[in-house]
């Protein structure tokens, strides 16, 4: 059988005390750097190094109901193997959760789950939670997953902008929505409708789930063609929009992407980081501010950045893990240090042309070794196109 080669051509999984750190990464093969100076700093070799013996696997197959389903999905269209990429990651345990966005026609299921246990040299995708939920055209299934999120409490929370073809045709199919699961159970548990808190040419690109100290569940979603933090309060059910300054958007193109990354403090207290691609400065906003839908006066302009940053993660607690737009490396910075290069650590490097696009630390945990890397390299789907005009 054709593999599918989604999301794992070639993984290889090196694990640590504390860590899994998920790098998702478009084209060629990883390798670790051995003592080669970067731009913020210089290789070691207890960078390069992992005390586990890394398993690797190429390609995946979907595990459809049955051989006449596989069969009808390719002839009909509805599964293009090379259409499928993951692009975004959430990791429990030995299970990992990929986003497929359905850039292109041909992606069968856009949420999956896979089995990274020791061992596995071959993998099975799994339409998570069920086929049900992946149908296009049904507005209670999912019909395209750009984000995905683990909160503390292991309920999965997707980011589904309702858009399929991105790249092709984009159609509308639904109404853009937020889906939180039971990853115990796999059963959805809450369903938030963005619909009457977007415009028809929102560009809905991350996702981030945070609790206030009573206990409140909050969501917040980038926006970047409206300049806006969507905040949803769940315990309320309702919601609204956080227009940024326009002093944010300085510099950007036409369609640009947002980024968004949540910070933990030891007190408890969390504070959202956001800079759009081509900008050159970092802004931050205590979520506080951000609950209560009072910014004015309140972002924090952090600095000029030395270029352009792609956010790819947050290590949980204070750090946020990042590379240089076309760049290979990935560096982290903690928070707590002032946002200068000197406080920029190189922690992974490919040497190949891959680019990473997400950092993921195992749920629950704060990544304060970067030493061992789950690395993943997915078939790319997006040819020539820039990464701001399809995010």
């Amino acid at each position: 059988e054709q593999n599918a080669h989604v999301a794992a051509a070639p993984l290889t999984i090196a694990s640590t005390m504390r860590l899994h750190l998920a790098l998702i990464l478009g084209f060629c093969l990883v390798g670790w750097a051995r003592s080669q100076g970067t731009k913020y700093g210089l290789w070691t070799p207890d960078r390069a190094h992992s005390d586990s013996q890394p398993i690797q696997w190429t390609g995946g197959q979907f595990e459809f109901p049955c051989a006449s389903t596989k069969s009808l999905f390719k002839s009909s269209g509805k599964f293009i193997p090379k259409n499928v990429i993951a692009t975004r990651a959430q990791l429990i345990g030995d299970t990992i959760y990929l986003a497929l966005p359905r850039y292109r026609k041909g992606v069968p299921a856009t949420l999956v789950k896979t089995s990274i246990k020791p061992g596995t040299c071959s993998t099975t995708f799994k339409p998570y939670p069920c086929w049900d939920l992946q149908e296009e055209g049904n507005c209670k299934a999912l019909q395209s997953v750009v984000d995905l999120v683990v909160d503390q409490n292991e309920v999965l929370w997707v980011l589904d902008t309702g858009i399929v073809n991105t790249l092709e045709t984009p159609v509308r199919k639904c109404p853009p929505k937020v889906v939180a699961m039971s990853v115990k159970t796999g059963k959805v548990l809450k369903t938030v409708s963005l619909e009457g808190l977007t415009s028809s040419n929102s560009r809905l690109q991350y996702l981030v789930v945070d609790y206030a100290p009573d206990g409140g569940c909050f969501v917040y979603v980038s926006d970047a063609a409206n300049r806006a933090i969507i905040v949803y309060n769940l315990q309320a059910d309702q919601g609204f929009r956080v227009v940024l300054p326009k002093a944010v958007t300085a510099g950007c193109r036409s369609r640009d992407v947002l980024y968004i990354a949540l910070i933990r403090r030891d007190c408890g207290s969390t504070e959202l980081y956001f800079t759009y691609l081509s900008t050159n400065k970092l802004f931050s906003l205590k979520s506080e501010y951000l609950r209560s839908g009072v910014a004015d006066g309140r972002i924090l302009d952090l600095g000029k950045k030395p270029s352009r940053m792609v956010i790819i993660g947050t290590d949980n607690g204070s750090a946020i893990f990042f590379r240089n737009e076309g760049d290979a490396e990935v560096y982290r910075w903690d928070t707590n240090s002032t946002f200068v290069e000197a406080n920029f650590k190189p922690v992974y490097r490919s040497q190949t042309c891959q680019l990473v696009t997400h950092a993921v630390p195992d749920s629950g945990t704060r990544c304060e070794s970067c030493r061992a890397i789950f690395r993943i390299t997915c078939r790319t789907a997006l040819d020539a196109e820039p990464f701001s005009s399809w995010v």
